[in-house]
């Protein structure tokens, strides 16, 4: 399976601790607290009191209230792509309500699998309706990234709705286990996912509410040998897989979405529902033929002020042609929800179980157990047990609630608002624990 983006895991771990330490309003604080001493005529006690030496100018780089950004320690671990560390000089913006807005996260990283590396990050927060980020990113080996993207009138009050992305990802860790909601673990394999796309969306508003909308994806993917010492090449494994080497894919898609949410990315009431269907087929460009349909609902109920429960379930069906790439099918593991393409199981790894359908359902309790206003942000910290459980099958008769795979843990989030998450997951199931972290809820 491909990775949907690098985006998700951008800050990595590293997020969390960046909202811990930032302080977007630092330069602001010390500011106005110069002005504030000057602004006071001094009295006749501080005129007879010595006045101490001024400290050099090198003594910033000994605040960290006055360094130019937030030096954050970098600690990425996945089931996939192992242990990441670095440093990230994490540079906030914040506007007049001290609402981040702006970030600037360029960081030096080593890879447990692909050497020494180096990634910019520029994620910009106009308005509740607009949000762009720009991403790029190399290791020594293998691995390398672009992606840009913008999305206009997020909130729908206009009459339409826009987004576009173009992405260039080359990565060296995704797995293959074979297809079917029982592959077994001993059959993992490794490849190396290169992939070229392009995605336009464009969503005609009725209400705030209800939308219609079209989206277009068009996507080169090349899956090469693995890379990773001591997996098997998934094409060695499978050699008749269909989806190895170079294909197009160019997919057309309808949703009707219905949200009440009372928040874009920090939901706590309310709700969306989408029900899409989409076809991609040689006729339009693609290298194989095939239909998908289906659903995804979430809801949201406040128990409190600082208790929220969270609800996901999701269906998926695709036609059941055998030209089908196996990296087009639906996927069910790791910690994000992606419609019309894979489903959270945080006890197993990305892409751990695929095949043409999917059932999958999550709950979190998400329970906030500190708020605090600190260098001029808000910044709150949750404590969220959730529970995971899915599956996917072949046949379209197959009962979609049988044979579940289940997974349990808890999560961490530190929130800046309204629109920075940053989460570590630790989930465990039958296969053992997994780890991940990244920005944005999992759903």
């Amino acid at each position: 399976m491909l990775r949907r983006t690098p985006v998700t895991v951008a800050l990595g771990a590293s997020a969390m601790w960046a909202l811990a330490l930032a302080t977007p309003g630092w330069a602001t604080e010390s500011a106005n607290a110069t002005t504030d001493a000057a602004a006071e005529p001094p009295t006749a006690d501080a005129l007879s009191t010595p006045v101490a030496a001024p400290q050099p100018s090198s003594g910033r780089w000994f605040d960290l209230n006055r360094l130019p950004f937030i030096p954050v320690p970098e600690i990425d671990v996945s089931p996939n792509a192992g242990l990441t560390v670095g440093l990230i000089p994490v540079v906030l913006k914040t506007n007049e309500q001290n609402e981040i807005n702006q970030i600037l996260a360029p960081d030096i990283i080593h890879s447990q699998y692909f050497g020494w590396g180096a990634n910019y990050r520029l994620l910009g927060y106009p308005s509740p309706d607009n949000q762009w980020a720009l991403f790029g990113g190399l290791k020594e080996r293998v691995e390398r990234d672009f992606d840009a993207r913008y999305a206009d009138d997020l909130t729908r009050n206009g009459p339409y709705t826009w987004s576009a992305e173009t992405l260039y990802d080359r990565s060296g860790v995704p797995r293959f286990y074979g297809l079917g909601n029982d592959s077994r673990k001993s059959n993992e394999t490794n490849y190396v996912n290169s992939q070229g796309r392009f995605e336009l969306n464009f969503g005609l508003n009725f209400s705030h509410s209800l939308q219609l909308a079209y989206n277009a994806r068009f996507r080169i993917v090349d899956v090469l040998p693995g890379v990773l010492s001591g997996l098997p090449s998934t094409g060695a494994l499978f050699p008749n897989l269909e989806g190895l080497g170079t294909n197009r894919d160019v997919e057309h898609r309808v949703m009707v979405s219905y949200d009440t949410r009372d928040s874009l990315t920090i939901p706590r009431e309310g709700g969306r529902l989408v029900v899409y269907g989409g076809i991609s087929n040689e006729i339009g460009g693609s290298s194989a033929d095939y239909t998908d349909f289906g659903a995804d609902a979430r809801h949201y109920w406040p128990l409190d002020p600082h208790t929220t429960v969270a609800w996901h379930t999701a269906v998926r069906y695709m036609s059941a042609s055998r030209d089908t790439p196996f990296w087009a099918l639906s996927s069910l593991g790791g910690d994000r929800s992606e419609v019309d393409e894979r489903e959270p199981l945080r006890a197993y790894p990305e892409d751990r179980f695929i095949d043409h359908n999917l059932f999958s359902t999550s709950i979190e309790l998400r329970h906030r157990v500190l708020d605090l206003d600190a260098f001029g942000t808000h910044l709150d910290i949750e404590v969220d047990p959730f529970l995971d459980t899915g599956k996917v099958f072949s046949n379209f008769g197959d009962s979609p609630i049988s044979h579940l795979h289940t997974g349990g843990g808890i999560g961490f989030r530190g929130i800046a608002r309204p629109f920075v998450v940053g989460y570590v997951d630790v989930g465990y199931g039958r296969e053992g624990s997994s780890i991940f972290s990244g920005i944005d809820y999992p759903f």
